[in-house]
This record gives C-alpha cells, sequence and structure tokens, in this order.
C-alpha cells in the first residue's frame, strides 16, 4: 500500500500491538495505516520454516518460532480464541520446562533440590513484594544457595536479564496462570494472518512525530503524512534510544522507555540425525551451576531437531561474537551433556539475534529495580492525540505476545473515546 498524506489514525509499528490496534478500529469508520519498517508484519513475532522446497539447507521441514512461541497462560489469552478463529490447531502438550529428559545429565534428587529451591526463591518474592517496597529481585536469592546461579540463568530466559536488573514489584505484577500451550504451525504465523486485513505501509521507518500542530505530522522513509491520532507501539529500546523523536519532547515518556528496557532472549534450531534416540518434548539442561547456559527444548512437536535457549548478559555475548558463536555454544554444551557421538548430528539451522536486530533492539521488557511504575507511565495518552501501546504497557501480561496484541486493543478504544468527547 502507498503512503497516504493523511489518516485518522496511524498506527506506528506492525507487532501484535500495532496489529491489534488496527484490527480493533476496523470498523469505526475512521481511516487507518499501519507503518512498519520491516519488510513484514509480526514484529517479534517471527515463524520460519526450514528445509524443504528450494531451500539449501538439507533437512526435513522444521516449523521454528524465532520470537514468541508460546501461548502463555492460555486460558486467558486473547490470542487462543483468535487461533480458533482462523482455524489454526492447538498444542496443549505439557510445556518440558520443569521436566528434564536424562537423569545422568541432571539427576531426579538433584533437580528435585533444584526445583525446591526455584520455588522458594519465588515464595520469597511473593512475600517481599507484599511489602510495597521495590529492589532487585536478586535480593530474595538464598545467601549461598548453591542453586542461585541457575536460578539468574531462568531469569535470563524469563525475563531476558538477569535478577539484579528485574523489579521485584514488576516480577510480582505478572499474571502466569501456569497454563501454557503452543501453535504447531507457528505464533509468527498466527500473528502475520491476524494482522493480514490490516492496511499498511511496510519498509516505512518512522524518524519524527511532530504534535506541535493541530495535526499530528510524521516523517518517514517513505515521506511525510498528517493524522488526527497516533498509536506508538514500538519497542521501548527505540523509544528510549531516540530512534523515533517527538517534537516538542516527551521526556516522560522517553525516562519510562528506559526504565523498561528490553531484556535478551535468543533461540537457535539444531537438525537432529537419528532423532529417535531422544524423547518427543524433552527438556535438556545440566547442572553445571552457571549461570552463562543455554537451555534446550528436545524434539518440539517431534520434529526432528532441538531448539536451544540463550538469555541475558550471556546471549549478548553470543551476539557480539558474531557469526557461529551461539551455535558453537549450543553445540558444545549439548555434546557435553550428551556425548561426542552427537557431534556429527547436529546441524545448525538458524538463530536470532534480537539485540542486533535494528527494529528491535531486544527481546521483552523488565522494569528496572524501582521503576515497576513505569509501565503506567508509558501508556498514558498525551493530549488526547498520543497514544501508546506495546507489551511493556501491559499492567499485567507484559512480555508476552497477548498482552502487546491487548494493549493495542486498549489504546484503539482510547481513541474512540477522546473522538467522541470532541
Amino acid at each position: 500500500m502507498s503512503l497516504p498524506s493523511s489518516v485518522d489514525v496511524a498506527i506506528i509499528g506492525a507487532g501484535a500491538a500495532g496489529l491489534g490496534a488496527a484490527r480493533a478500529l476496523e470498523n469505526s469508520n475512521l481511516s487507518t495505516i499501519v507503518l512498519e519498517a520491516r519488510y513484514r508484519l509480526g514484529g517479534r513475532a517471527f515463524t520460519i520454516v526450514t528445509g524443504g522446497g528450494d531451500s539449501p539447507l538439507a533437512v526435513p521441514n522444521i516449523t521454528f518460532d524465532l520470537g514468541c512461541g508460546w501461548l502463555h497462560s492460555a486460558d486467558r489469552n486473547s490470542f487462543v480464541r483468535i487461533a480458533e478463529q482462523l482455524d489454526f490447531e492447538i498444542d496443549k502438550t505439557r510445556p518440558p520446562w520443569r521436566e528434564q529428559g536424562f537423569d545422568a545429565v541432571f539427576p531426579p534428587k538433584e533437580r528435585a533440590d533444584f526445583i525446591e529451591a526455584l520455588d522458594d526463591f519465588y515464595d520469597r518474592a511473593e512475600v517481599a513484594a507484599k511489602g510495597g517496597r521495590d529492589s532487585a529481585a536478586s535480593a530474595c536469592l538464598e545467601p549461598g544457595n548453591r542453586w542461585n546461579p541457575m536460578i539468574d540463568a531462568i531469569s535470563t530466559y524469563v525475563n531476558g536479564a538477569e535478577l539484579d536488573r528485574v523489579s521485584i514489584l514488576d516480577m510480582d505484577a505478572y499474571e502466569d496462570t501456569g497454563i501454557n500451550w503452543r501453535v504447531p504451525r507457528g505464533f509468527g504465523l498466527l500473528v502475520l494472518t491476524y494482522g493480514a486485513p490490516c492496511p499498511r505501509a511496510v519498509n516505512t521507518k518512522v524518524t519524527l512525530i511532530d504534535h506541535s500542530g493541530p495535526r499530528l505530522r510524521i516523517e518517514t522513509s517513505q515521506g511525510t503524512l498528517s493524522a488526527a491520532k497516533v498509536i506508538v507501539t514500538v519497542p521501548t529500546n527505540l523509544i528510549a534510544e531516540e530512534s523515533i523523536r517527538f517534537y516538542p519532547a516527551l521526556p516522560v515518556k522517553v525516562d519510562a522507555a528506559r526504565g523498561l528496557p528490553l531484556g535478551l532472549a535468543d533461540k537457535i534450531v539444531l537438525a537432529l540425525d537419528q532423532p529417535d534416540a531422544l524423547p518427543i518434548d524433552g527438556n535438556l539442561r545440566g547442572a553445571t551451576m552457571r549461570t552463562a547456559m543455554g537451555s534446550y527444548h528436545l524434539r518440539p512437536f517431534g520434529q526432528p531437531c532441538i531448539e536451544g535457549f540463550f538469555g541475558g548478559r550471556f546471549a549478548r555475548e553470543l551476539e557480539d561474537a558474531g557469526k557461529g558463536a551461539m551455535a558453537a555454544q549450543a553445540v558444545d554444551e549439548i555434546v557435553a551433556m550428551l556425548g561426542s557421538e552427537f557431534r556429527p548430528r547436529l546441524k545448525p539451522l538458524i538463530h536470532s539475534r534480537w539485540a542486533h536486530d535494528p527494529f528491535a533492539r531486544g527481546s521483552y521488557s523488565h522494569a528496572l529495580p524501582g521503576h515497576a511504575g513505569d509501565r503506567a507511565m508509558l501508556a498514558a495518552p498525551v493530549d488526547g492525540r498520543l497514544f501508546f501501546a506495546g507489551e511493556a504497557t501491559s499492567p499485567n501480561f507484559f512480555s508476552t505476545a497477548h498482552g502487546a496484541r491487548d494493549s493495542g486493543e486498549r489504546a484503539a478504544k482510547e481513541v474512540m473515546v477522546s473522538i467522541a468527547a470532541g
């Protein structure tokens, strides 16, 4: 779609939040457009299918979500209803996160001891949060507990950051119902299909939102347009770094975004030769007592592959180390746990590099200690004309695709209320 000169509502960003806003406005009789810097819809939701067809990779078809992959809190997840409406199958197999496929790698007694230590940590954090005083979640680690490094590693996957950078009040605010489902065809494909009807302009990078006049002027890489209302849904790191500038400046928004940085959780997929030797939907994690470590999902959906996960500072180090570093680390860790005979059976296919993605610069938000209130500050409208959405603005489902989508719908409703109020 070409760039119009004027619209009622311009939506910045075609991730789950922007698409949620656009879908909520589609029957409003308002002219809308979604402006997206990438060549595609979905943002941090992106499904890859490797192998087959004309692919140069000599592997079977493997469906892999490079970004979000789980319908977290599925009993309250708005994408479950959307998946059903769009005829996407939902897999309700229990997640493997607390399970272990190989007792020799992580014996049952050790595993039970770790799970107890992890649960005790969360219990202490919940009690501390009830006191209402914010601090780093690392303060709730039991001094001297041998499992502390691994508990910190779990935080790098969950929060994208180590516990010393995570607000205890924010961590407590997240609502986890413990029900987690998946989309075999890909969560990214579900988001893409959901957003397909939305009017949009891709390859259109927004650089400036000028709200000094009676209408908002938006400067993009494809030209300038004006709008009566704007919904901003871009990741916090882009606001914090002022990749998109506001005129007049909005220091409160920039400061709030800086208090809600995107942590880093990267994924890698490795094709697996002779997969039947490993369990379907198993988990592989060694009792290494290190925070800088990966976690592995064996044969997701029964596919001949292993998904690896790296988070926090260690993921950043692997990204910064350049091409091949993450794959080498994953293969070395798996071989160390399963044996040298697995090395020739593993073929690295693809991995994410969200920190180096210019339109994300991270994976999902966490609140820094002392900044739990920044989510509400970031979400608040400005002058009834500028509205904000995105997973970072969700009070209870931040860091999730459904939290992002729901926030877009919320911002769209705020737009319509402001228009009705005149």
